[in-house]
């Protein structure tokens, strides 16, 4: 896991993720992922949504990123996990990628843990971002 690149979180997202993370913890929901996530939104920036930058990563955001060791582009949104959908490219913040991605910039390198290791992925854009749109309600 990247911990050196400084993350940023809309005040909102926060309080959604933070929400979503104490209610699978109610249901006693077993995902190896809650850690690592609690753990990035935790340390992440914390600012207005009306602020942050149009190539901040935030949730229902469209990026598209590259396996920098694969060379491999791939595109998708990252949602809630109730939205997930692996045919219309909407990826859960719960998901190894989504976690990873959440609150980095476009150009950051990342390097995350998966299941069959480490990766090194950078965001080559940030193709939607709600609050860049105007829509807070995302």
């Amino acid at each position: 896991m990247n911990t050196q690149n400084k993350i940023c979180l809309t005040h909102f997202d926060y309080d959604r993720l933070k929400l979503m993370i104490s209610d699978h913890t109610k249901k006693n929901k077993v995902d190896n992922n809650i850690k690592d996530l609690l753990g990035e939104i935790e340390r992440a920036q914390k600012v207005d949504s009306r602020v942050i930058s149009a190539n901040f990563v935030t949730m229902n955001s469209i990026i598209e990123l590259k396996n920098l060791e694969e060379l491999e582009f791939q595109e998708f949104q990252l949602v809630f996990p109730e939205e997930a959908n692996s045919e219309e490219n909407k990826i859960s913040v719960l998901a190894p990628i989504g976690t990873a991605v959440l609150g980095y910039k476009t150009g950051d390198v990342i390097q995350w843990k998966f299941p069959g290791g480490e990766n090194l992925f950078q965001i080559t854009n940030v193709k939607y971002q709600p609050e860049a749109n105007g829509d807070f309600h995302l």
